[in-house]
């Protein structure tokens, strides 16, 4: 595979270039691959079954790249698992993956429930000389190279599969086509669990540059971040632009803080065109750029410098134009393709489409399907085509994005209404500015003996911290005796947003 001989060579041309850097660790190209090689053996000795996934679990440290590196080149797909998962859906992920290993890069233990799969701590793993892997063995083509689990309607994950050719189709779009050099520093904001890390791991690592992560702790203590990001050299930022809206909250994010600063590439959520001119008035050298996808179109498949004229023209930005090898088709209800203008579903052919769902045959069958030959995914987005130009209107159903993380409000409802305290519930989004800023949480309790709403809420909340992400929990409560209904019997969401109240 291209990007895996390319990270080669630079190990071979370049050894002591930084790969990798944390606020703790450091990691060489020529350690990346020497490490990452001794992994790779360490895997094989496993007897896994043939391309079984590999779940790697951790946070932003060096060694979770050792690992994603190690597992394909020993020809299994990985699954990044962030230590912020709870663990309920950690133990729904081995189960739905059936993955045979996992690397526990955590530094504490990991509960498998009574799953059998064998754990290996790669940071302990020692041995004299580096073995090679035989490159035939590596991931390619159609191979799967990584999964990502994302939120499902039925209170169970389910794994995007993107292929050694969706990633490479991506990097080498990210490296062609934006103002990416060689040697550059890249912001990694994202947890690897999260498909928004894929638009900054692997570019910078194809162009021979060097990852400087964010972590947990940083975002906790923004004073923490800022003296850190002042010393990064930081050359191209990647982020959802909510991070990038936090960052604003502070007038030294600037020019003066990051002078390296050139490129911001933003995906996940939708960026308001207030953020993208405050980004081009305090970064007058850095050029922005609006991008869209979805994970099980690897990352991103349109983008759009927004420049000044751009700004002028539109207020509510476009995410842009294709990438190459893709193309975008606007569909009807009848599944027929719409004139320049039109609303619709947004549809995605082309390379970057992913082969589907591990496992999930129906659900395969349901969002993938073949568009003039050619491999094709429903997005469940709503949106048009103009001039060129797609716009982004937000979802077809309940799913959302919510500080560039994909959700769908049926995995949260479910999840809430398995609370005892819990009668039904409907989770509603709260939008300002024409993005999602927190979810709403409109329950009917069940019999209780707490005194006040805030005990409830209190209670609620602790049942769903074991099952959901932080980021999933609903930030506000609020209780009543019904839930509204339509004529046909569905609940009745217009209603309940009208009724929501600040």
């Amino acid at each position: 595979m291209k990007l895996i001989e390319t990270i080669k060579k630079y190990a071979q041309t370049q050894p002591d270039t930084l790969a990798f850097v944390n606020e703790e660790e450091k990691l060489t190209y020529g350690e990346l691959w020497s490490q990452s090689e001794r992994l790779a053996a360490r895997i094989q000795s496993e007897a896994l079954t043939d391309a079984s996934p590999i779940i790697v679990y951790g946070h932003m440290k060096p060694v979770m790249a050792v690992s994603f590196l190690a597992c394909v080149k020993a020809g299994h797909p990985y699954i990044p698992v962030d230590v912020s998962i709870p663990a309920d859906r950690i133990l729904k992920i081995i189960n739905s993956s059936k993955a045979e290993l996992l690397l526990n890069n955590s530094g504490t233990s990991v509960d498998t429930g009574d799953a059998f799969i064998s754990v290996v701590e790669p940071g302990v793993l020692e041995g004299d000389g580096v073995p090679e892997t035989d490159p035939a063995r590596w991931v390619d083509g159609e191979d799967t190279f990584y999964i990502i689990y994302t939120s499902g309607s039925t209170g169970n994950p389910k794994g995007v599969q993107i292929s050694a050719g969706n990633l490479q189709s991506f990097t080498d779009w990210i490296t062609n086509d934006f103002p990416v050099e060689s040697g550059q520093v890249f912001l990694n904001q994202a947890p690897f669990s999260f498909d928004l890390s894929v638009m900054d791991l692997y570019p910078c690592l194809q162009s021979g540059g060097t990852l400087w992560t964010v972590t947990k702790d940083m975002i906790n203590r923004p004073k923490l971040l800022f003296e850190a990001l002042k010393q990064s050299n930081v050359n191209v930022w990647t982020s959802t632009p909510s991070f990038a809206q936090m960052c604003l909250m502070d007038p030294s994010y600037s020019e003066e803080l990051l002078p390296e600063l050139s490129l911001f590439m933003f995906c996940g959520e939708t960026l308001p065109a207030s953020v993208a001119r405050q980004l081009k008035e305090r970064f007058p050298k850095a050029r922005v750029f609006n991008t869209y996808g979805p994970t099980e179109a690897t990352v991103a498949v349109t983008s759009i410098e927004v420049t000044d004229d751009v700004l002028n023209k539109y207020s509510s930005l476009p995410v842009g134009s294709e990438k190459p090898e893709t193309e975008i088709v606007i569909i009807n209800e009848d599944g027929k393709a719409v004139q320049d203008g039109e609303k619709g579903e947004i549809i995605i052919t082309g390379a970057s489409v992913s082969k589907g769902y591990l496992g999930e045959k129906a659900l395969t069958e349901k969002a993938f399907f073949s568009y003039n030959g050619v491999p094709a995914y429903r997005t469940g987005d709503a949106g048009y085509k103009e001039n060129g130009q797609l716009f982004f209107l937000g979802r077809l159903d309940f799913q959302i994005k919510l500080h560039g993380y994909r959700i769908e409000l049926e995995e949260i409802e479910y999840q809430i209404n398995q609370s005892r305290y819990v009668q039904s519930a409907v989770v509603i989004p709260f939008y300002r500015e024409e993005k999602i800023e927190y979810l709403i949480a409109m329950i009917v309790p069940a019999e209780h003996d707490f005194e006040k709403e805030y005990q409830l809420t209190s209670a609620i909340k602790k049942d769903l911290g074991s099952k959901l992400p932080a980021y999933m929990i609903p930030r506000k409560f609020m209780y009543q005796k019904e839930i509204p209904m339509t004529a046909n019997g569905k609940i009745d969401r217009k209603r309940l947003k009208e009724e929501v109240t600040v």
